[in-house]
């Protein structure tokens, strides 16, 4: 499958058809920037999917939470079922960085809990990138940081054919040199085993291994199949890409290592001329353990610290990340488009100035809910950047550990190519970029602003929500007695508090009250989330009690009620930004109705009712001239990732008799319980009483 093709059973509607013709437009005429300012509920997700399909560009969506990039993450595999559409996050689960505080001589060292699906989906996406055109991925702002060289990435990979000559040892060999592991008994993603004349290689995906039995020094037959239902397909041609994204050739890898070694040795000589005799000492320890893992077997913890070198890159250059693979894998390919002359201003540079140029668009980046994910591109350097000085000044690291680091927010801009800022509540920046990259007249334009594009109008027809504002005294009971209202009608409702403890206290108070209540804040786990809002949708949860992350872009039809504790907190929770998108959580309700607790009119409360108001009797004039009678949203709730991932590792039926059944999965159960993974053990339990009941 070469091309995209959006699959849907709507068509669209209101002003999306105009948003879509115009956003499209625009790109084929090599338009840079451009706004979709579209409001909650009027089907931004599916403008942008018609856009892709439209424009036929891989696509790279940046979104500034994880649990907001699941739900897109599902939403686009629905819509393109046949294309490859993955999912690209942090894989920690835990991440606390290595830090030095030097007040008080603590090091921090570095602690994480790799979550291994979310490693095996990270390269999922980049092996898709390498292969194929038709390519969206769904990203946090993670696809910023250091992922290693695509080239290298794509050279260090083995190419299998039938016929091809090679010798067992050697693609053994081979397999080790890419990071893969010897696992004869219980092998998983990245890892590898032989059986009789066969060798099985699970791919780092997680989802296929591949096997390839070698007769003569030649492969005779190469097969891949599904690691847990065993489907299996024959091939001719196969890429097995590197277990790891950080893969160094060994011939490279030699010269990075005397590389660092000069490094080290220059920046012992720096420490010991200033004084600093233990920071020499221990660095010198440090760095030398780090070289003997590279030298015996090729990586080790800590190995993005030395990326520069084993880039082989200039000091202060920025690091390879996602974003380079979407350079490298679309630079050589022809593009649909043919080529634009096109006038824009790019990226003011340090004196401010702007340059025209010639434009040739490769692939599409759509930033969504900008208005939260340009702050954090934009934040994440500063940050970074002033814990690894500390830790060089102080001899835990080399200075070269100062490029393994996110982009520069003006580096982001350099590498990526045509965006679009999808939001709510856009900026001044996305709407001033937009507005500089507009200069000559292009087709479907409108107005004198057309690189922003409004979409107003629900498809539905329903209404921005009534909104009300009450004073805080006994707010609590308040909310409880809105909430029972919404309960017996089969109706949820959200709660935004102002810090974690309060969040969690609030719920717990709400249960007491009778209410199934749930927190969700930033410490629940990343996969956890989907699944709480999951609940909320079904009914097991009536309500739900955030701060920050029940705001852009989540989709709850059920949801009909809102409570915003303390409003007049003027601050970040309390801005007109914030208070809009928390307003537009109940905009997916017939009856969607928001109430402020608060004791004076803040100018950000006024803001975002005028604005609310404004949009709200746009829809109702909309509304009124073609007959529409708002209607309630119904949404199929889909599968968590949770869920699905469950069914796959759903263990299998062993055939034989009830006996031998028993006593199979009874191992299998065991196993389970040694390595902790006690709810595959309480699976297995469960079927082992299924079995043996009469």
């Amino acid at each position: 499958m070469s091309t995209f093709r959006l699959i849907s059973k709507f068509n669209p509607t209101g002003d999306q058809p105009v948003a879509i013709e115009k956003l499209a437009a625009n790109l084929d005429a090599g338009i840079r920037h451009q706004t979709l300012l579209g409001v909650t509920g009027s089907g931004k997700t599916f403008t942008m999917a018609n856009v892709i399909e439209r424009v036929q560009k891989p696509t790279l969506v940046i979104s500034h939470n994880k649990t907001l990039a699941m739900q897109l993450y599902q939403e686009f595999k629905e819509f393109f079922p046949e294309n490859a559409v993955h999912y690209f996050v942090s894989y920690y689960d835990y991440y606390q960085p290595e830090a030095y505080i030097p007040q008080t001589d603590t090091y921090i060292e570095k602690d994480t809990k790799i979550n291994e699906m979310i490693d095996a989906l990270r390269h999922a996406a980049t092996a898709s990138l390498l292969t194929r055109r038709d390519v969206i991925i769904v990203a946090s702002v993670s696809c910023i940081y250091g992922l290693g060289s695509p080239e290298e990435y794509q050279k260090a990979s083995i190419e299998l054919k039938m016929g091809q000559k090679i010798s067992r040892r050697e693609l053994l060999h081979n397999l080790v040199m890419l990071r893969y592991a010897r696992n004869p008994i219980d092998p998983c993603q990245g890892h590898f085993r032989t059986r009789e004349n066969a060798i099985e290689i699970y791919l780092p995906s997680g989802e296929n291994k591949i096997a390839v039995e070698i007769e003569k020094g030649r492969i005779t037959n190469l097969h891949e199949s599904k690691t847990k239902t065993n489907e299996s397909r024959k091939l001719n041609q196969f890429r097995v890409y590197p277990a790891k994204h950080f893969v160094t050739p060994q011939n490279s890898l030699n010269l990075a290592i005397s590389n660092i070694r000069q490094e080290l040795k220059e920046r012992l000589a720096e420490l010991k001329k200033r004084g600093k005799v233990l920071e020499a000492a221990r660095l010198r320890q440090r760095t030398n353990f780090d070289l003997e893992m590279l030298e015996k077997i090729g990586y080790m913890n800590g190995i993005e610290n030395y990326s520069r070198q084993l880039d082989f890159r200039k000091s202060g250059t920025p690091p390879h990340t996602l974003i380079d693979y979407f350079n490298y894998a679309f630079q050589h390919r022809p593009s649909e488009n043919s080529k634009h002359r096109v006038f824009f201003r790019s990226t003011p540079g340090v004196d401010g100035q702007f340059s025209d140029g010639l434009y040739v668009s490769k692939w599409l980046c759509i930033i969504d809910e900008s208005h939260v994910s340009i702050p954090q591109i934009r934040g994440m350097y500063a940050g970074d950047h002033s814990r690894k000085e500390t830790l060089i000044e102080y001899g835990f690291r080399l200075p070269s550990a100062l490029d393994n680091r996110p982009l520069m927010f003006k580096e982001f801009n350099q590498k990526v190519e045509q965006i679009i800022y999808a939001s709510a509540t856009p900026t001044e920046y996305e709407l001033q970029m937009s507005k500089q990259s507009y200069r000559d007249p292009i087709p479907v334009t409108q107005g004198s602003d057309p690189c922003i594009v409004e979409q107003l109008i629900r498809p539905t027809g329903i209404l921005d929500p009534r909104i009300e504002v009450r004073p805080t005294k006994n707010q609590i009971h308040a909310v409880i007695a809105e909430i029972k209202k919404r309960i017996a009608k089969n109706e949820r409702s959200l709660v935004m508090a102002l810090t974690k403890r309060l969040a969690e206290d609030i719920a717990e108070y709400l249960e007491e009250a009778g209410i199934k209540a749930k927190y969700l804040h930033s410490e629940v786990k990343t996969l956890e989330r989907p699944e709480t809002l999951k609940k909320l949708r079904t009914g097991e949860h009536d309500v739900i009690v955030g701060i920050n992350l029940l705001r852009e872009g989540l989709d709850l039809p059920e949801v009909s009620f809102i409570a915003i504790l303390d409003a007049d907190k003027e601050g970040f929770l309390r801005n007109i930004t914030t208070l809009l998108q928390i307003i537009g959580r109940a905009a997916r309700h017939i009856d969607g109705k928001v109430t402020l607790y608060a004791d004076t009119m803040t100018g950000s409360m006024r803001a975002a009712i005028n604005e609310t108001n404004r949009r709200r009797k746009i829809q109702e004039d909309y509304n009124r001239a073609h007959g529409i009678t708002p209607a309630q949203i119904k949404k199929e709730i889909r599968k968590s990732l949770l869920e699905e991932t469950a069914a796959k590792d759903e263990f299998p039926m062993p055939d034989g008799p009830t006996e031998k059944i028993v006593k199979s999965l009874e191992r299998e159960m065991k196993k389970a319980s040694r390595e902790m993974n006690f709810e595959l053990a309480a699976k297995i339990r469960d079927r082992i009483i299924r079995q043996t009941d009469p």
